[in-house]
């Protein structure tokens, strides 16, 4: 029998068979693609015609696409409903796969073709497009050291297949410790959480096989824990298990993980002539230097570090009022902060809560989305990967643009965080074809799902990078959607988020779970002003995290990083009260690869654009201004990568932008 994975799918839109898929198909149907790709490359490769655009750079495009399936629907599990089988066979794959991409990157004979297609570009007629990806495939090239010979490129390998293991037993690592702590909550240990909580604690319970509620270490959980007990002890309790992951000793321990990854990759940095490991990762990014992330971080900082300061003084007075001596804590600040958004600003979130259902914020997303670009959402009903996973048509003036999948619920198979990702990605050549995108999110499953205001953001914000992906319109697929700079990739997922933020928009879709009713128009005032609410802890945390990636990356890699974290936090003065928000040992955007390595900093760099972006929408109609949404789309959204960031964002909005819209938006300007 023809293995599923390999098979032509004849399913609606080609959506992966997931029904007929099981673990025991990937090592096989691994096997076979990669030899596929193999033969793909060698023939391209020994090609005895002479290198042309249409024979290498073409040829090179819609080589492996058996593997991009196989590989498609791998990660998403993996990644979204892990399982011990599959975790073994990500440890197997990690180096396999980096050995494959070694060989390719290493094949002189192609390198060799890619250059000689360089070389002779100017006469070559090429597409603004086609130009753009020639210069991507043969930088990529010499990024990955196809320039290199001898022992260089054999130690080359060697770094790049050891990266591998390590960020997949960091991401391992990782999830191990979240799955397996948990605190069980007896009754008298509910003081002060809400009842949204204790529902969220008491399902936590089942799933962990408990006799009652539990805390367990998944964001939609501990942190309005840590925002509502009433038992100092009980938060510092969970505080610090929250805290403790990924250094807990033993084999689940990433502090070694973190410091091994950061000596291979200044040693990758010095063998392709670079300084250091950020020199190397930033050259293609908008910010091209460290120097430029460090100029916009320490820009925000001061003022970030200044608004938390007189903010932990409001909360240590009210912590003192408690009866509560010694110095304001970690565990205390999300606590406090409560009770005075609740003071100040009249807020109740056991009772603004219920207004903010999950399906009813997806229904929100959809309709913005439908205003700005005319897109459509229908339910399909096909088989996907977990029962909580659901699926969407989109459609556009009645034809198909893409399908999204959304996978909302926190579970102890996925790992922590938010995401989105492209299952296919769209393209033209060498025939149409229609994206099918996932977000994959952690949030608290409830009958009805209740989203937090910031939950509803993160839904909001990863459905931006959906849009990116659904709304591309490109010949290649190497620069569809999100292949653009790390640095460039959030600006439409978070220029999106400002749309929740619009009355409009929360007056139709946040509607109360039990009466239905619309929320009333003095709260919704009380959210909207209050959405900038406690920001200089957050840009805090943020900061400290992204300066200490910038400074692990920038110089030599530090023999112990957790004292290099030390070392930086001390230098800026970190508040005692907040911690990073993504200490060393759990840093995944930074250590389960080199995605966000060096370039944490881009959520910041982008935010610099959203800000700036959404305000062109606002000095003309308003959110939801037709020309100003066209331009949107055939600017950013619809060009991928095909052209140079800088150029598409000036494109849009006439002009590159300043700090000052992003320091008005946090409630951080003078």
């Amino acid at each position: 029998m023809t293995n599923p994975l390999l098979a032509e799918w004849d399913t609606p839109f080609g959506i992966a068979p997931f029904d007929r898929i099981s673990d025991d198909d990937f090592t096989s149907a691994l096997q076979e693609a990669l030899a596929a790709h193999r033969a793909e490359i060698d023939a391209i490769a020994s090609n005895p015609d002479a290198p042309t655009f249409a024979n290498t750079v073409e040829a090179l495009e819609v080589s492996g696409q058996a593997l991009d399936k196989v590989l498609s629907v791998f990660f998403t599990v993996a990644g979204a409903d892990s399982n011990p089988a599959r975790e073994a066979l990500q440890r197997d794959f990690s180096p396999e796969l980096a050995a494959h991409q070694s060989a390719i990157s290493g094949n002189e004979a192609l390198f060799a073709r890619i250059a000689a297609v360089w070389e002779a570009r100017d006469a070559l007629d090429l597409t603004q497009e086609q130009a753009r990806v020639l210069m991507l495939s043969h930088r990529g090239f010499v990024r990955a050291g196809a320039a290199l010979t001898g022992d260089a490129a054999e130690r080359m390998k060697e770094i790049k297949a050891r990266l591998a293991v390590l960020g997949t037993q960091f991401t391992q690592n990782l999830l191990a410790d979240e799955r397996a702590w948990f605190m069980p909550l007896d009754e008298g240990d509910l003081t002060g959480l809400p009842d949204f909580v204790i529902d969220t604690a008491r399902a936590a319970g089942e799933e962990k096989g408990a006799d009652g509620p539990v805390v367990t270490l998944s964001r939609s959980l501990i942190v309005p824990f840590l925002q509502f007990s009433d038992r100092r002890d009980l938060r510092e309790k969970a505080f610090r298990a929250w805290e403790a992951r990924g250094a807990n000793g033993g084999e689940t321990d990433n502090r070694a993980i973190a410091a091994e990854t950061l000596a291979l990759r200044k040693e990758r940095a010095t063998l392709l002539g670079y300084d250091n490991f950020a020199s190397y990762k930033l050259e293609t990014e908008m910010a091209k230097t460290p120097a430029a992330v460090r100029d916009l971080l320490m820009s925000v900082w001061k003022p970030a570090k200044a608004q938390a300061d007189a903010d932990a003084e409001v909360l240590t007075a009210l912590m003192r009022e408690d009866g509560v001596n010694g110095a304001l804590e970690p565990w205390d600040w999300r606590y406090y902060a409560e009770k005075r958004r609740a003071a100040e600003h009249d807020l109740d979130e056991a009772a603004l809560k219920p207004y903010f259902q999950l399906d009813r914020m997806i229904d929100a997303a959809f309709d913005c989305a439908n205003r700005l670009f005319g897109l459509e959402f229908a339910a399909l009903d096909v088989p996907l990967y977990h029962p909580d996973c659901r699926a969407w048509e989109v459609t556009r003036n009645g034809k198909h643009v893409a399908v999204f999948i959304g996978d909302y619920f926190a579970r102890g198979s996925k790992r922590s965080g938010a995401w989105c990702s492209a299952m296919r990605a769209q393209a033209k050549f060498p025939r149409e074809q229609a994206p099918v995108v996932i977000n994959v999110c952690n949030f608290a499953k409830g009958d009805p799902a209740l989203l937090s205001y910031d939950d509803a953001r993160t839904l909001f914000h990863e459905f931006g990078h959906a849009l990116h992906q659904m709304l591309s319109d490109v010949t290649y697929e190497s620069v569809s959607g999100t292949s653009v700079a790390r640095d460039f990739v959030e600006l439409p997922s978070q220029l999106y988020e400002h749309w929740l933020d619009q009355p409009e928009v929360l007056e139709k879709f946040a509607t109360h779970a039990r009466t239905g009713e619309a929320m009333p128009r003095e709260m919704l005032e009380k959210v909207l002003a209050a959405a900038t609410f406690d920001m200089g802890f957050q840009t805090v945390e943020y900061i400290a995290s992204a300066l200490v990636d910038l400074e692990f990356h920038d110089g030599e890699a530090p023999a112990d990083p957790m004292a290099r974290q030390a070392e930086v936090l001390s230098s800026i003065g970190m508040p005692q009260a907040i911690r990073m928000r993504h200490a060393t040992p759990q840093f995944a955007h930074v250590f389960a690869g080199d995605g966000y390595s060096s370039a944490y900093y881009s959520y910041m760099w982008s935010e610099v654009m959203d800000a700036d972006a959404f305000a062109a929408f606002e000095e003309a109609g308003g959110a939801f201004d037709a020309e100003r949404a066209e331009a949107l789309e055939t600017h950013i959204l619809s060009t991928g990568g095909s052209r140079d960031p800088a150029e598409l964002y000036t494109a849009f909005r006439g002009r590159l932008p300043g700090i000052e819209a992003l320091l008005k938006g946090r409630g951080l300007a003078a």
